[in-house]
């Protein structure tokens, strides 16, 4: 479906873009014409739950930072065998055993739910087994940390006060005790893998090793009673005996002082003094020894379909063309007379357009999530029961974030998910963002669709706490479209906020693929953001080397949005009045964030057995 602005559809070739690229996709499973019996499907399911069970069995134990996120027990060892041969050889043996396991279940015999899990899982571990061969190893195992989302940040984050780890007894405390001495040894390991890229020629850019260091420097600046480490240590939960506070406190400290923080100094000193003079120079990773092959690869992993890169390039071209049109029309509305281009500059420096104080933007969202949770009961049958917190993000960490994010809850609810927002560098926030941000980061973005999957104990474990960015990201930027049949986007203001935000995801496929293939540098990629939306030069920035750090993963957002917006349509022109706009979202959400093609097949299912042409 188009965009809907006042009521009208927007008569694109959007659509037709997207059905191209989904038809470069791998062809679907085919579907049994005989239906089995409902006693052999429950014995066939019953052995496939068997596989999955297995499976997830032997990753509860390859992979801790999972199960930190769902704030479960993790020891030490498993921590210290991140970043390592042998973890990798054991998660490619399981990968390949459940590959094995899976061609012994016969398809046909499965209800239509767990054929949608059979067929996620299959791609899943068949993407897994592959980026564990050694050609693909090769390129990414030694490049462990960047600076988007490297253990480096992630892990302090992550154990801090108000990360995932629960602070509730002196018994987890003293397990996150055990689990921030072993990380020291994470990070000797990612050292050791930056020396194997070294010697093989395959190095990060000198931009992302620069701004490692950057985040090291900010880390280890804070005194060691201030660390995010010691955060949990700084105020204690009634439950924790005021006896055992002294010690956990002083055992906290001391283990950021003697054993966290000169990890970190190894570190920081390895990549300043040895690696970053041999890291390469261009940003793309066309400039790096098999890069190009590896772009096409992490595309496929991010979008979950084969697409050529130059096609690609071409769609968000024709994108950034048409937003601009709708664009000069809120410009219009917006009393401007000049130029696009000189409107961009212009809402840039006019301070009604950005935020006066912290507390403006904290008033700010919090009216918007009133105004959203009033709409919500036209648009969904079932909510999540997880609670969701709005707050700005630390200030350790602000400075390298975008302008929002969303960290999930506990899948019990006991742990709500938090959109955080950026309060860093206020004359380069913008007030106009305001809604859609929070669509996207928050409800009925990926608040919903995060938490409705692991709040649902019929799904597979794999289904509920995992996925694929082009769901994950093309849910939540088709939930901003949601804003227009809201009548948000009425208020101009709201109105520019979301085109230029859709012309971010628009651009993102314009750049990302000219940094990573057309040789485009940071400079030019900055510059043509600046020249084609309203953005400020911060955030531009900031996207830009995102792009870099992780190449590929901003192709999914634009590409999972534009696959559900088709998948909406088709569904309305082929159900007509019966099209019920909850039913279809349950649809869409109801299996967990499942590879594209297993979702379109999932949804004609669903069309047919409604009835629809």
């Amino acid at each position: 479906m188009g965009l809907i602005v006042r009521g009208v559809h927007h008569r694109i070739p959007v659509a037709l873009l997207a059905a191209a690229l989904l038809a470069g996709a791998a062809p679907l499973p085919a579907f049994a014409d005989t239906r089995p019996s409902p006693a052999a499907t429950a014995t066939e399911d019953a052995r496939l739950a068997l596989v999955f069970a297995q499976d997830a069995k032997r990753e509860e134990a390859l992979d801790p930072l999972s199960a930190l996120y769902r704030g479960e027990a993790v020891e030490g060892d498993a921590l210290r065998r991140i970043f390592t041969d042998a973890l990798d050889r054991d998660v490619l043996a399981s990968a390949q055993r459940s590959l094995a396991a899976l061609g012994r279940i016969d398809r046909a015999r499965l209800t239509p739910e767990r054929q949608v899990s059979y067929d996620a899982f299959a791609q899943a571990k068949r993407e897994e087994a592959a980026f564990l061969q050694p050609d693909l190893r090769a390129l990414m195992a030694v490049r462990p940390l960047t600076h988007f989302g490297g253990l480096h940040v992630e892990f302090p984050s992550l154990m801090a006060s108000d990360g995932s780890v629960p602070y509730v007894t002196e018994a987890d405390y003293r397990r996150a005790l055990a689990l921030d001495r072993a990380f020291p040894v994470v990070l000797d390991n990612a050292a050791v893998r930056f020396r194997q890229g070294l010697a093989s020629g395959v190095v990060e850019s000198k931009l992302t090793v620069g701004n490692m260091i950057a985040q090291i420097d900010a880390l280890l600046a804070q005194p060691p009673e201030q660390s995010p480490f010691a955060s949990p240590v700084r105020e204690f939960p009634a439950s924790v005996p005021a006896g055992a506070r002294p010690a956990l406190r002083a055992a906290y400290v001391a283990a950021v002082r003697d054993e966290i923080q000169p990890a970190y100094r190894r570190l920081r000193r390895f990549l300043a003094d040895e690696y970053l003079p041999a890291a390469r120079d261009q940003v793309g990773l066309s400039a790096m020894k098999g890069g190009g092959g590896l772009y096409r690869k992490l595309a496929e992993q991010s979008t979950t379909l084969r697409l050529d890169p130059a096609e690609v390039h071409r769609l968000g071209l024709a994108e950034v063309a048409r937003i601009q049109h709708e664009m000069e029309g809120v410009r219009d509305e917006l009393g401007f007379s000049g130029t696009l281009r000189q409107f961009f500059d212009h809402i840039r420096s006019d301070p009604r357009y950005h935020p006066k104080s912290r507390q403006e933007l904290s008033d700010g969202f919090a009216r918007v999530a009133h105004a959203v949770d009033a709409q919500i009961p036209r648009y969904f049958a079932h909510v999540p029961k997880t609670p969701l917190l709005i707050q700005p993000y630390p200030a350790y960490r602000e400075k390298f974030e975008a302008g929002g994010s969303y960290n999930q809850g506990a899948a019990d609810g006991s742990r709500p998910g938090v959109f955080f927002y950026n309060t860093y560098d206020l004359p380069s926030r913008f007030l106009t963002g305001m809604t859609t941000l929070y669509l996207h980061e928050g409800a009925p973005g990926h608040h919903f669709q995060i938490s409705l999957a692991q709040e649902d104990p019929t799904l597979p474990d794999f289904q509920r706490f995992e996925g694929n960015t082009a769901f994950v990201e093309g849910w939540a930027l088709y939930a901003e479209t949601l804003g227009y049949e809201m009548g948000f986007y009425k208020d101009p203001m709201q109105h520019w906020g979301t085109l230029d935000d859709e012309m971010l995801r628009a651009m993102r496929l314009v750049v990302d693929t000219g940094i990573h293939t057309m040789g485009w540098s940071r400079e030019q990629a900055i510059d043509y953001m600046l020249a084609n939306s309203g953005m400020g030069r911060t955030d531009a920035t900031a996207e830009v080397e995102r792009y870099i750090a992780i190449p590929g993963q901003a192709l999914a957002y634009k590409i999972g949005a534009l696959t559900i917006q088709r998948l909406r349509h088709k569904a309305e022109a082929a159900l007509g009045d019966r099209f019920d706009i909850r039913a279809f979202h349950e649809q869409i959400l109801g299996s967990g964030a499942i590879p594209l093609p297993v979702l379109e097949a999932k949804i004609d299912r669903w069309i047919a057995a409604q009835g629809g042409h």
